[in-house]
Order: structure tokens, then C-alpha cells, then sequence
């Protein structure tokens, strides 16, 4: 695994446990507004931090922590990812592994598995609009069929959406609603401009108010069983 952050203690990114969190270094998508540039940007990688350290910590912190989270970066590009979460999964930790859903074939291994308890992606922007949001090659079926997967696959998950002003409107967050049509949790992640991989996107100008993002949530909260601003 090439870990490039480790974050000892959290309250607030496995819904009521104590976490840690994994940031792993690498991803296939080149989303402007990322707030994780030193995680997706080669140029600015710092040395990774060896897995053994972090694996040392964690089963030190057994029965003081109740889960980890994987993330990045995008988690499901790192080759020896499933023997990472099996690790965990001998130290009884739950373990939540967030995606950007561009590789299914690793999500439904993980699930058939039983080596995740939790499972977040992050839904771009409508299937069409894929390769213009990330900047990148992807295939819309493959970010589809991790829909799919996710939402069958017995465990507790969310899907979220960055709402950057710039880049999606009304239309396309009704889009992504009728997209993940009848899933548990649907989450509208405010975007902050304090840290990102593009710096245009350091203006205000692309942040939506609070107001903005609440009246989002109105407008697709029939698609979901719950949707939240974040």
C-alpha cells in the first residue's frame, strides 16, 4: 500500500464509531475541486509511510478504536489492497473503504469477501458528464455497476456528491438522484475552497450558500431514503 496520510482518531467519518483513517496515494480521476491534491498529484507525493508502521498502531489500538477508513487518493488502484483490509479485519476492526466507484471488479471482491462494513463513493456528477467532471477516462458502466453493487450488497453505505458551482446544477443533482434511485443515504458535500488540485478553484465563486445546497436536498430527497447537507 502506498500510504501517503494517517489520521489516529476520528469522530466523524464512520457514522458513531471512533476511526482511524488510511489516505492512500494515487488516483485515476483529476477532479479540480479535489481537496487531497498531495494524494492525486504524483508531483507533490511525500515518501509513503511504510504499512507496517501503521498496521503496529492499529493493533496497539485495538479495543480503544472501533473501525478504519480507507481512502485517498483512490483506495481501489492499490494492488495489495485487499490483503490491507484483510490485516484489519484479524484485528476486529470494522472497516469502511471509500471509493470513486471506477473499479467494480475490486468493490464486489471486498464485499464477497467479507472484508468491508462500509462502503462510500462518491457519485461526480450524472453518467454522462463523467469524463468532463474528472478530467479523465472513465467508464460510465463501470461507476453504474459500482452503484449497483453497492446498493445490493447487504452493508451499510452512503453516496455524496461534492456540489461545486461551477460544475453541477439543479438538473444534475436530479440526475444522480434518479441515478441512485432508492438507496439508503445520500449525502451533499459543501464545497469548501481552502485546499484544492486546481487553484482557479480557490474562488468563492464556486462555493453554492447553504441555502443553495438545503433547497438541493429538498428538490431530491424523494430519490432516497435520507439525504444530508454535509
Amino acid at each position: 500500500m502506498l500510504i501517503g496520510g494517517f489520521q489516529r482518531f476520528s469522530l466523524i467519518d464512520y457514522p458513531g464509531k471512533i476511526c482511524a483513517i488510511v489516505f492512500t496515494q494515487g488516483c485515476n480521476f483529476r477532479c479540480p475541486y479535489c481537496h487531497n491534491p498531495e494524494l492525486v498529484n504524483p508531483e507533490l507525493f511525500e515518501a509513503p509511510i511504510p504499512e507496517g508502521n501503521i498496521l503496529s498502531f492499529l493493533a496497539n489500538r485495538r479495543g480503544k478504536l472501533d473501525a478504519v477508513e480507507i481512502t485517498g487518493g483512490e483506495p481501489t488502484r492499490q494492488s495489495d489492497l485487499m490483503d490491507f483490509m484483510s490485516e484489519l479485519k484479524k484485528f476486529d476492526y470494522l472497516v469502511k473503504l471509500d471509493t470513486n466507484g471506477s473499479n467494480p471488479r475490486i468493490i464486489r471482491e471486498a464485499i464477497e469477501r467479507g472484508i468491508v462494513d462500509y462502503l462510500a463513493m462518491d457519485v461526480k456528477a450524472p453518467l454522462e458528464r463523467y469524463p468532463e467532471i474528472t478530467n479523465s477516462r472513465v467508464d460510465p458502466a463501470k461507476i453504474e455497476h459500482s452503484i449497483e453493487l453497492i446498493m445490493s450488497s447487504g452493508l451499510d453505505y452512503e453516496f455524496r456528491t461534492t456540489v461545486v458551482k461551477s460544475q453541477l446544477g439543479k438538473r444534475d443533482i436530479l440526475e444522480i438522484g434518479r441515478l441512485i434511485r432508492g438507496s439508503k443515504r445520500y449525502v451533499l458535500q459543501k464545497f469548501v475552497p481552502v485546499k484544492v488540485l486546481n487553484p482557479k478553484f480557490l474562488n468563492e465563486v464556486f462555493s453554492y450558500t447553504d441555502e443553495d445546497l438545503e433547497y438541493f436536498r429538498d428538490a431530491v430527497k424523494s430519490y432516497v431514503g435520507e439525504c444530508e447537507v454535509r
